[in-house]
Protein backbone atom coordinates (compact mmCIF):
# COMPACT_ATOMS: atom_id res chain seq x y z
CA UNK A 1 0.00 0.00 0.00
CA UNK A 2 1.09 3.61 -1.11
CA UNK A 3 -0.28 6.76 0.11
CA UNK A 4 -0.69 10.07 -1.33
CA UNK A 5 -2.54 13.21 -1.04
CA UNK A 6 -6.07 14.87 -2.25
CA UNK A 7 -7.15 18.43 -2.34
CA UNK A 8 -5.76 21.70 -2.56
CA UNK A 9 -4.87 25.23 -1.24
CA UNK A 10 -7.39 27.99 -0.46
CA UNK A 11 -7.05 31.29 -0.04
CA UNK A 12 -7.41 32.54 3.55
CA UNK A 13 -10.34 34.73 2.70
CA UNK A 14 -12.07 32.04 3.16
CA UNK A 15 -11.42 31.68 6.87
CA UNK A 16 -14.53 29.58 8.48
CA UNK A 17 -14.52 26.40 6.25
CA UNK A 18 -12.63 23.18 7.71
CA UNK A 19 -9.87 22.78 5.19
CA UNK A 20 -9.00 26.33 4.55
CA UNK A 21 -5.84 27.36 4.69
CA UNK A 22 -3.26 30.17 2.58
CA UNK A 23 -1.57 28.61 -0.44
CA UNK A 24 2.13 29.14 1.99
CA UNK A 25 0.57 26.48 3.88
CA UNK A 26 -0.36 24.34 1.36
CA UNK A 27 2.99 24.42 -0.05
CA UNK A 28 4.51 23.70 3.40
CA UNK A 29 2.28 20.84 3.27
CA UNK A 30 3.35 19.26 0.29
CA UNK A 31 6.74 20.06 0.62
CA UNK A 32 6.76 17.85 4.07
CA UNK A 33 4.69 14.60 2.30
CA UNK A 34 7.26 14.95 -0.32
CA UNK A 35 10.41 14.35 2.96
CA UNK A 36 8.44 11.89 4.53
CA UNK A 37 7.81 9.52 1.07
CA UNK A 38 4.00 10.08 0.07
CA UNK A 39 3.91 9.02 -3.69
CA UNK A 40 1.34 11.18 -4.95
CA UNK A 41 -0.53 14.78 -4.74
CA UNK A 42 -3.66 15.01 -6.40
CA UNK A 43 -4.98 19.03 -6.89
CA UNK A 44 -8.65 19.76 -7.51
CA UNK A 45 -9.22 22.50 -9.87
CA UNK A 46 -12.31 24.94 -9.43
CA UNK A 47 -14.18 28.18 -10.57
CA UNK A 48 -16.24 31.00 -9.46
CA UNK A 49 -17.12 29.23 -5.66
CA UNK A 50 -16.37 32.35 -3.56
CA UNK A 51 -14.80 29.75 -1.18
CA UNK A 52 -10.54 30.84 -2.54
CA UNK A 53 -10.19 27.28 -4.15
CA UNK A 54 -7.50 26.42 -6.34
CA UNK A 55 -8.66 27.79 -10.37
CA UNK A 56 -5.05 27.58 -11.69
CA UNK A 57 -4.01 23.97 -10.72
CA UNK A 58 -1.30 23.93 -13.45
CA UNK A 59 0.58 26.99 -11.99
CA UNK A 60 0.43 25.68 -8.61
CA UNK A 61 1.72 22.31 -9.30
CA UNK A 62 4.41 24.36 -11.71
CA UNK A 63 5.69 25.78 -7.90
CA UNK A 64 5.48 22.84 -6.41
CA UNK A 65 7.69 20.66 -9.06
CA UNK A 66 10.56 23.53 -8.19
CA UNK A 67 9.91 23.01 -4.39
CA UNK A 68 9.38 19.08 -4.39
CA UNK A 69 11.72 16.17 -5.54
CA UNK A 70 10.27 13.19 -5.63
CA UNK A 71 6.54 13.26 -4.90
CA UNK A 72 4.20 12.74 -7.93
CA UNK A 73 1.99 15.76 -9.19
CA UNK A 74 -1.68 15.00 -10.51
CA UNK A 75 -4.77 17.30 -11.29
CA UNK A 76 -8.17 16.11 -9.86
CA UNK A 77 -9.00 17.13 -12.45
CA UNK A 78 -9.11 19.41 -15.43
CA UNK A 79 -12.65 19.85 -16.98
CA UNK A 80 -11.77 19.65 -20.46
CA UNK A 81 -15.42 20.96 -21.95
CA UNK A 82 -13.90 24.80 -20.44
CA UNK A 83 -10.25 24.63 -21.55
CA UNK A 84 -8.72 25.08 -25.29
CA UNK A 85 -7.44 21.58 -25.66
CA UNK A 86 -3.65 22.39 -27.65
CA UNK A 87 -3.29 24.93 -24.88
CA UNK A 88 -3.55 22.13 -22.53
CA UNK A 89 -1.86 19.98 -23.74
CA UNK A 90 1.14 22.66 -23.63
CA UNK A 91 0.80 23.41 -20.13
CA UNK A 92 0.76 20.02 -19.12
CA UNK A 93 3.16 18.76 -21.31
CA UNK A 94 5.55 22.07 -20.13
CA UNK A 95 4.51 20.64 -16.40
CA UNK A 96 6.03 17.09 -17.10
CA UNK A 97 9.38 18.83 -18.03
CA UNK A 98 9.61 21.21 -15.48
CA UNK A 99 8.75 18.34 -12.86
CA UNK A 100 11.20 15.71 -14.04
CA UNK A 101 8.21 13.64 -15.21
CA UNK A 102 6.51 13.59 -12.49
CA UNK A 103 2.84 14.74 -13.57
CA UNK A 104 0.12 12.91 -13.50
CA UNK A 105 -2.97 14.41 -15.87
CA UNK A 106 -5.83 13.68 -14.32
CA UNK A 107 -9.27 14.98 -16.51
CA UNK A 108 -12.96 14.86 -16.37
CA UNK A 109 -16.24 16.47 -18.02
CA UNK A 110 -17.07 18.13 -15.23
CA UNK A 111 -20.18 17.87 -12.92
CA UNK A 112 -21.08 21.79 -11.06
CA UNK A 113 -23.76 23.70 -13.18
CA UNK A 114 -22.49 26.89 -11.77
CA UNK A 115 -19.13 26.50 -13.32
CA UNK A 116 -20.45 26.21 -17.05
CA UNK A 117 -22.76 28.65 -16.35
CA UNK A 118 -19.88 31.17 -15.42
CA UNK A 119 -18.17 30.21 -18.77
CA UNK A 120 -21.29 29.87 -20.74
CA UNK A 121 -20.76 26.33 -22.26
CA UNK A 122 -24.07 24.04 -21.50
CA UNK A 123 -23.93 21.52 -19.52
CA UNK A 124 -25.19 19.12 -21.92
CA UNK A 125 -22.61 19.50 -23.90
CA UNK A 126 -20.20 18.09 -21.39
CA UNK A 127 -19.52 14.85 -22.75
CA UNK A 128 -19.25 15.85 -26.28
CA UNK A 129 -16.63 18.40 -25.02
CA UNK A 130 -14.75 16.27 -22.95
CA UNK A 131 -14.17 13.68 -25.92
CA UNK A 132 -13.01 15.61 -28.70
CA UNK A 133 -10.70 17.65 -26.00
CA UNK A 134 -8.97 13.93 -25.30
CA UNK A 135 -8.93 13.20 -29.07
CA UNK A 136 -6.72 16.46 -29.80
CA UNK A 137 -4.46 15.85 -26.51
CA UNK A 138 -3.64 12.51 -27.42
CA UNK A 139 -3.12 13.50 -31.16
CA UNK A 140 -0.92 16.40 -29.82
CA UNK A 141 1.15 14.07 -27.61
CA UNK A 142 1.62 11.02 -30.16
CA UNK A 143 2.00 12.77 -33.63
CA UNK A 144 5.80 12.98 -34.73
CA UNK A 145 5.93 16.16 -36.26
CA UNK A 146 2.63 18.78 -37.56
CA UNK A 147 -1.25 18.07 -37.18
CA UNK A 148 -4.65 19.36 -38.36
CA UNK A 149 -7.75 18.61 -36.93
CA UNK A 150 -11.42 19.64 -37.90
CA UNK A 151 -14.15 18.62 -35.29
CA UNK A 152 -17.32 19.98 -34.07
CA UNK A 153 -16.33 22.33 -31.39
CA UNK A 154 -12.51 22.63 -32.57
CA UNK A 155 -10.47 23.58 -35.78
CA UNK A 156 -6.14 23.27 -36.01
CA UNK A 157 -4.28 23.08 -39.07
CA UNK A 158 -0.74 21.81 -39.39
CA UNK A 159 0.20 22.66 -35.51
CA UNK A 160 2.90 21.20 -33.73
CA UNK A 161 2.78 20.70 -30.15
CA UNK A 162 5.87 22.02 -28.10
CA UNK A 163 7.18 20.61 -25.97
CA UNK A 164 7.04 17.28 -26.32
CA UNK A 165 6.28 15.59 -22.59
CA UNK A 166 9.33 13.91 -20.74
CA UNK A 167 7.24 10.82 -20.50
CA UNK A 168 6.42 8.91 -23.35
CA UNK A 169 4.29 8.80 -24.86
CA UNK A 170 2.74 11.23 -22.57
CA UNK A 171 2.13 11.36 -19.01
CA UNK A 172 -0.77 8.50 -17.46
CA UNK A 173 -4.09 9.58 -18.07
CA UNK A 174 -6.53 9.60 -15.07
CA UNK A 175 -10.23 9.53 -15.15
CA UNK A 176 -12.17 10.32 -12.09
CA UNK A 177 -15.15 8.03 -12.27
CA UNK A 178 -18.07 6.24 -10.47
CA UNK A 179 -20.62 4.73 -12.66
CA UNK A 180 -20.35 1.94 -13.76
CA UNK A 181 -19.94 2.64 -17.16
CA UNK A 182 -17.43 5.23 -16.86
CA UNK A 183 -15.38 3.06 -14.80
CA UNK A 184 -15.94 0.39 -17.36
CA UNK A 185 -15.06 3.41 -20.02
CA UNK A 186 -11.69 4.66 -17.92
CA UNK A 187 -10.46 1.02 -18.49
CA UNK A 188 -11.08 0.42 -22.45
CA UNK A 189 -9.77 3.82 -22.83
CA UNK A 190 -6.48 3.56 -20.98
CA UNK A 191 -6.77 5.77 -18.15
CA UNK A 192 -6.27 5.45 -14.76
CA UNK A 193 -9.04 5.71 -12.42
CA UNK A 194 -9.80 7.99 -9.43
CA UNK A 195 -12.55 6.96 -6.78
CA UNK A 196 -14.07 9.75 -4.43
CA UNK A 197 -13.66 10.63 -1.17
CA UNK A 198 -17.53 9.72 -0.49
CA UNK A 199 -18.04 6.14 -1.52
CA UNK A 200 -17.99 3.68 1.52
CA UNK A 201 -15.69 0.58 1.40
CA UNK A 202 -18.12 -1.62 0.24
CA UNK A 203 -18.61 0.63 -2.79
CA UNK A 204 -15.27 1.32 -3.35
CA UNK A 205 -14.16 -2.64 -3.10
CA UNK A 206 -16.87 -3.40 -6.05
CA UNK A 207 -15.34 -0.12 -8.39
CA UNK A 208 -12.06 -1.12 -8.31
CA UNK A 209 -13.56 -4.98 -8.93
CA UNK A 210 -15.19 -3.74 -12.13
CA UNK A 211 -12.16 -1.95 -13.20
CA UNK A 212 -10.18 -5.19 -13.37
CA UNK A 213 -12.40 -7.39 -14.72
CA UNK A 214 -13.06 -4.98 -17.26
CA UNK A 215 -8.91 -4.68 -17.95
CA UNK A 216 -9.26 -8.26 -18.29
CA UNK A 217 -11.94 -8.49 -20.50
CA UNK A 218 -9.94 -5.97 -23.16
CA UNK A 219 -6.25 -7.20 -22.62
CA UNK A 220 -5.09 -4.22 -20.71
CA UNK A 221 -2.56 -5.66 -17.73
CA UNK A 222 -4.16 -4.49 -14.49
CA UNK A 223 -2.18 -3.29 -11.46
CA UNK A 224 -3.45 -2.43 -8.18
CA UNK A 225 -2.06 1.12 -8.53
CA UNK A 226 -3.76 2.01 -11.62
CA UNK A 227 -6.44 2.95 -9.17
CA UNK A 228 -6.36 5.53 -6.70
CA UNK A 229 -8.52 6.32 -3.66
CA UNK A 230 -8.95 9.53 -1.94
CA UNK A 231 -10.34 8.83 1.87
CA UNK A 232 -10.82 11.74 4.30
CA UNK A 233 -8.03 11.58 7.79
CA UNK A 234 -8.59 12.13 11.12
CA UNK A 235 -6.88 10.41 13.07
CA UNK A 236 -7.07 11.08 16.72
CA UNK A 237 -4.92 9.86 19.78
CA UNK A 238 -7.38 10.50 22.79
CA UNK A 239 -11.25 9.39 23.00
CA UNK A 240 -11.83 12.90 23.86
CA UNK A 241 -11.46 13.89 20.32
CA UNK A 242 -13.76 11.75 19.19
CA UNK A 243 -17.03 14.29 19.50
CA UNK A 244 -15.05 16.87 18.02
CA UNK A 245 -13.71 14.56 15.37
CA UNK A 246 -17.40 13.40 14.04
CA UNK A 247 -18.34 17.46 14.53
CA UNK A 248 -15.93 18.23 11.38
CA UNK A 249 -17.03 15.29 9.63
CA UNK A 250 -20.91 16.44 9.43
CA UNK A 251 -19.70 19.14 8.61
CA UNK A 252 -17.75 18.59 5.63
CA UNK A 253 -20.52 16.20 4.57
CA UNK A 254 -22.79 19.00 4.53
CA UNK A 255 -20.64 21.06 2.08
CA UNK A 256 -19.97 17.91 0.10
CA UNK A 257 -22.07 15.27 1.13
CA UNK A 258 -24.51 16.19 -1.66
CA UNK A 259 -21.84 15.24 -4.46
CA UNK A 260 -22.68 11.40 -3.53
CA UNK A 261 -23.39 8.87 -6.15
CA UNK A 262 -25.54 7.16 -3.50
CA UNK A 263 -26.77 7.45 0.00
CA UNK A 264 -24.81 8.37 2.25
CA UNK A 265 -25.16 6.69 6.20
CA UNK A 266 -27.61 8.78 8.22
CA UNK A 267 -25.23 8.74 11.49
CA UNK A 268 -21.27 9.55 11.09
CA UNK A 269 -20.16 6.68 13.06
CA UNK A 270 -21.83 4.29 10.67
CA UNK A 271 -19.49 6.10 7.46
CA UNK A 272 -16.77 3.81 6.26
CA UNK A 273 -15.35 6.19 3.73
CA UNK A 274 -13.55 8.47 6.53
CA UNK A 275 -10.25 7.25 8.44
CA UNK A 276 -11.69 8.42 11.38
CA UNK A 277 -10.24 7.51 15.05
CA UNK A 278 -7.28 6.00 16.36
CA UNK A 279 -4.34 5.21 14.53
CA UNK A 280 -5.12 1.12 15.65
CA UNK A 281 -8.68 1.85 13.99
CA UNK A 282 -7.09 3.77 10.98
CA UNK A 283 -4.96 0.52 10.09
CA UNK A 284 -7.91 -1.57 10.29
CA UNK A 285 -9.75 0.34 7.90
CA UNK A 286 -6.78 0.48 5.81
CA UNK A 287 -6.36 -3.10 6.08
CA UNK A 288 -10.32 -3.76 4.66
CA UNK A 289 -9.67 -1.45 1.64
CA UNK A 290 -5.91 -3.41 0.81
CA UNK A 291 -7.92 -6.96 1.24
CA UNK A 292 -10.36 -5.15 -1.62
CA UNK A 293 -8.14 -4.24 -3.98
CA UNK A 294 -7.37 -0.68 -2.79
CA UNK A 295 -3.65 -0.04 -2.39
CA UNK A 296 -3.68 3.51 -3.29
CA UNK A 297 -4.37 5.78 -0.43
CA UNK A 298 -4.99 9.54 -1.20
CA UNK A 299 -5.81 11.05 2.19
CA UNK A 300 -8.21 13.95 2.18
CA UNK A 301 -7.39 16.57 5.74
CA UNK A 302 -9.85 18.25 6.71
CA UNK A 303 -6.90 20.71 8.30
CA UNK A 304 -4.40 19.70 6.09
CA UNK A 305 -2.21 20.16 8.72
CA UNK A 306 1.54 19.47 9.00
CA UNK A 307 1.61 17.73 12.38
CA UNK A 308 -1.29 15.26 11.22
CA UNK A 309 0.68 14.62 7.99
CA UNK A 310 3.55 13.57 10.53
CA UNK A 311 1.45 11.78 12.88
CA UNK A 312 0.54 9.19 9.99
CA UNK A 313 3.85 8.68 8.77
CA UNK A 314 4.98 7.94 12.42
CA UNK A 315 2.43 5.53 13.58
CA UNK A 316 0.11 4.25 10.03
CA UNK A 317 2.71 4.25 7.21
CA UNK A 318 5.30 1.83 9.20
CA UNK A 319 2.92 -0.80 9.23
CA UNK A 320 1.97 -0.99 5.66
CA UNK A 321 6.22 -0.48 4.76
CA UNK A 322 7.25 -3.55 6.98
CA UNK A 323 4.27 -5.85 5.46
CA UNK A 324 5.85 -5.21 2.17
CA UNK A 325 8.88 -5.56 3.37
CA UNK A 326 8.15 -8.88 4.93
CA UNK A 327 6.03 -9.80 1.55
CA UNK A 328 8.96 -9.35 -0.42
CA UNK A 329 11.71 -11.28 1.69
Amino acid sequence: MQFGLFGGARTKRSVGLEDSQGYESFIEYVTEADRLGFKHLFMVEHHFTGQGQVSASMTVLAYLAARTRHIRLGTAVVVLPWHNPVLIAEQAATLDLLSGGRVDFGVGKGYRQAEFDGFCIPIAEATERFDEAMEIIRKAWTTEGRFSHHGKRWHYENVVVEPEPLQRPHPPLWLAAGSHDSIRRAAREGYNLLLDQLAQTDQIIQRIAIFREECGRVGRRYDPLMVATARPLQMIHHESERAAAYTTRKRVLSVIGDLARDKLPERVEDDTASLLGMPDEVIARLKELEAGGATNILLVDPNASVANLRAFAREVMPVFTSERTAAAE
